[in-house]
């Protein structure tokens, strides 16, 4: 990935992280955006990532 698309992607994250952030609990960020990151580079659509991520984080929290 060149530092371009990288960026692109660092943008799209921070934006559907906000999202979740507005109600989820005290959280790590990066823990939600290495499960955003990871899901979109897989091909998962940004929805589906979003998803991906917040159920990666329920996981974390048990």
């Amino acid at each position: 990935m060149d530092v371009a698309a990288l960026a692109a992607l660092l943008r799209e994250t921070e934006e559907h992280h906000g999202f979740y952030e507005a109600t989820a609990p005290e959280h790590d960020w990066w823990d939600w955006y290495a499960a955003y990151m990871t899901a979109r580079e897989q091909g998962r659509a940004p929805d589906e990532a979003a998803a991906d991520a917040a159920l990666h984080m329920d996981a974390l929290r048990r």
